[in-house]
């Protein structure tokens, strides 16, 4: 307030700034995922190819689900709706889910183009303690090939494309709050297309740095225990060499108890098709009454016609292999790409202890494993002696439960980024202080100038140092800012402009390896 302006009797208050500008931590927990929804429409407006931020799983589902039909008392729609078929084999199937019916052996096989792991990626995300997420869909659920593939092929979605993908993922381009690129349904693509989609995953977030890739790895639904070296190898020669230490990878796929019982019915086996059910179910040879009664109703209904609920309930008491093959399919369902999982328990992580607290040793929403990793098989995946391209290991351990059992990007070379709390740490800092120098854009290139923007960046980094974000005795060991002529910046610099600032930090680094050393001694008398 100028006095000079002050023309009436009165009493005036005039405010001066007690402290300067701060640096604001920007969020570190906010992952993208793209992928394909059951829709992408709210209140009439379109969602599909746009980043929209979501904080709970109940918008998610407003925006990006089928939503009930006002005529009541209908059934609510089923936002994923794998389709199974079942297989006759001559001998017990080497690979794959199978089940025995009248002594025959049937491997259960999806339609390949009826998977999608987005929705359920989503799911595990909340589940594990995520916040608020990005969501860009690239598209609805492609039309049922009514096909299932070969029992032991790979499962290719053709319905999964890597232009929609490549563009979600370039939408995210003009996105500064992102921390996370997740796209589970890339497991989906062929290898080649595989390889594209994270190569310009890993080139976007070196080029932002904003930002790490959480991959999963394609043959970690099914993994052969002796040949899944194979996949490691295939992963590790797609992924290049450009921004590997904005990327991590995590293997095997989860065991989940996402879907229910009710999300998997008749409707999900033979693409609906109950005329395919009636022979297993109830043979020619060995007739279940019962059983094929309810399956001629569900063909023919009588009026008023029993809803699927009701049918399938039917089924389940009057069929003990229809409810044997219900489990079963529900398992191979209910098998999900860790990545979703792995960002809610980064998120957990970043709450509860910082970002600069490695997101490993830590259990998920997991109940079994498609295999169970060894400490000797873990060490192929942690160190590879050629690329050095790290993979984190999810392990099972007696007693404590499935776990995230590493936290290396893929640089695993790289003495500075081979840890993604490291990288995570620094994207966080980095971006801070970048925010909060916006400030100083327009202030004169001049001393007083250049020590408000150490006592800013300082004073951040002092409260880092003390909740544990740092090593270092005293704040001078831990971190260092410099800004000033001579220092950072010559006479030529200032006079065009240029304002340097060099921060040096000390980051917390994972312990990895503890080694306990025994020694005997000789017992000796007293």
């Amino acid at each position: 307030m100028v006095v000079s302006n002050i023309q009436t009797p009165g009493v005036y208050i005039n405010e001066v700034n007690g402290f300067g500008n701060s640096v604001v931590p920007v969020a570190t927990a906010i992952p993208a995922f793209i992928g394909y929804t059951p829709q992408a429409v709210y209140q009439g407006k379109s969602y599909l190819n746009l980043p929209f931020k979501v904080t709970s799983f109940a918008e998610f589902q407003a925006i990006y689900c089928l939503q009930p039909p006002a005529t009541a008392p209908a059934p609510a729609p089923k936002q994923y709706s794998p389709e199974y078929y079942l297989i006759k084999q001559k001998a017990l199937p080497a690979k794959g889910s199978y089940m025995m019916i009248d002594g025959a052996y049937y491997s259960i096989v999806p339609d390949a183009s009826t998977i999608y792991y987005l929705y359920n990626s989503v799911q595990m995300y909340f589940q594990n303690g995520g916040g608020a997420c990005y969501i860009v869909s690239v598209g609805p659920y492609g039309t049922p090939s009514k096909k299932p593939i070969n029992p032991g092929d790979a499962l290719i979605n053709p319905n999964v494309v890597l232009s929609d993908l490549k563009g979600g993922l370039a939408l995210l381009a003009n996105e500064q709050e992102p921390t996370m690129y997740i796209c589970p349904e890339a497991t989906l693509l062929s290898l080649g297309d595989n390889q594209t989609l994270m190569a310009a995953m890993l080139l976007q977030s070196s080029t932002m740095q904003t930002s790490v890739c959480i991959f999963d790895i394609i043959g970690g639904n099914a993994p052969d225990p002796i040949s899944y070296t194979v996949d490691i190898q295939n992963f590790r020669n797609s992924t290049g060499s450009i921004g590997l230490d904005y990327g991590a990878a995590y293997y095997p796929f989860i065991g989940t108890t996402v879907m229910q019982n009710s999300d998997i019915d008749y409707t999900n086996l033979f693409g609906g098709d109950v005329t395919q059910l009636a022979p297993l179910l109830s043979p020619a040879d060995n007739p279940d009454p019962v059983t094929a009664a309810i399956l001629s109703n569900i063909q023919k209904p009588a009026s008023p016609p029993l809803t699927v609920l009701q049918n399938n309930n039917a089924l389940l008491i009057a069929s003990k292999t229809y409810t044997q093959l219900i489990q079963l399919v529900l398992v191979n369902a209910n098998i999900l790409p860790p990545s979703g999982a792995v960002a809610g328990v980064i998120a957990t992580t970043d709450s509860q202890n910082g970002v600069w607290q490695a997101p490993a040793n830590t259990t998920l929403g997991a109940v079994s494993l498609p295999i169970k990793l060894s400490e000797t098989q873990q060490a192929a995946l942690n160190v590879d002696a050629v690329s050095g391209k790290s993979i984190n290991a999810i392990r099972f351990f007696s007693g404590l439960g499935i776990m995230i059992w590493g936290a290396r990007t893929l640089d695993g070379n790289s003495q500075d980024w081979r840890y993604l709390s490291v990288r995570r740490t620094m994207i966080m800092l980095e971006q801070s202080c970048k925010l909060a120098a916006h400030a100083y854009v327009f202030q004169p290139n001049v001393k007083n100038t250049w020590e408000a923007i150490k006592s800013m960046i300082s004073s951040f980094l002092t409260t880092i140092w003390k909740e544990g974000g740092l090593m270092g005795a005293t704040p001078a060991a831990a971190f260092s800012v410099d800004c000033g002529l001579g220092t950072t910046m010559t006479a030529d610099d200032v006079l065009n402009g240029f304002l340097n600032v060099t921060v040096k930090v000390c980051a917390v680094r994972p312990a990895e390896f503890i080694v306990i050393t025994f020694q005997q001694i000789q017992a000796t008398s007293s």
